[in-house]
């Protein structure tokens, strides 16, 4: 579907453009990223480059007009462009520009600071994805902590895998197993959200079997200081 659709059926979301009218930094992003849904659509192209119906389909709720206005919004700013799909000369993709993935501090920040509002009834009433669960382990990483180590570790959040790389003490995060892991983490997003957000003490989970951790003990132990799991 392309970001050019729009429709007054959205009601007052789409009626108008948010501006502050004041000559400060915040404000101004805000303008452009302070509208409902846009942060969450930045988190699902935080993890991957995804075609506009697994972005419908990975948010509920926010509906294809409405959808397709964030996206013009995004990518007039230049934080999000289109690539083709290989072998579908009509699909299109949608990914960060440069400038969207500068969102990925911040956006990890707050839901670092989110996280802690959390409770049981949005464990129990809420729908969780394993893509939020990848976002969760990044939002997880200590920069304090980072290993001097160069190394890898493979996280199995789910039916998702991705990497994270550690890299003269920066730290990347790639979809898809990296070639060679050193440690290979897996559980489920629910488990990560919940240690996250202090519902379950690490301890615990390592301890009921809903985390589990391969490879040498050098490795993991900087691997979950990192993450803040010991």
């Amino acid at each position: 579907m392309p970001v050019a659709t729009g429709s007054v059926s959205q009601g007052n979301e789409m009626a108008g453009k948010r501006d502050y009218g004041q000559f400060c930094g915040l404000a101004a992003g805000l303008n452009i990223i302070g509208e409902r849904w846009t942060l969450l659509l930045v988190r699902e192209l935080l993890v991957s480059a995804l075609r506009f119906n697994e972005l419908l389909d990975n948010l509920p709720g926010i509906g294809p007009n409405l959808l397709a206005e964030r996206l013009r919004t995004l990518a007039e700013h230049g934080l999000v462009e289109q690539l083709a799909v290989v072998g579908d000369g009509r699909a299109k993709r949608y990914r960060l520009t440069e400038r969207g993935q500068q969102l990925r501090g911040p956006v990890l920040g707050l839901a670092r600071w989110g996280m802690q509002f959390l409770s049981l009834d949005d464990r129990d009433g809420g729908e969780v994805r394993a893509e939020w669960g990848i976002i969760a382990v990044q939002a997880m990483v200590d920069t304090g902590r980072v290993p001097e180590v160069d190394e890898a570790y493979e996280f199995r959040v789910g039916e998702e895998t991705f990497g994270v790389f550690v890299d003269a003490g920066a730290v990347r995060f790639v979809p898809g197993p990296p070639v060679r892991a050193e440690v290979v983490v897996s559980s489920d997003p629910d488990t990560f959200i919940q240690i996250g957000a202090g519902m379950v003490s690490p301890f615990d989970a390592l301890a009921a079997g809903q985390i589990k951790l391969e490879g040498p003990a050098e490795a993991i132990r900087r691997c979950t200081r990192m993450l803040g799991l010991t």
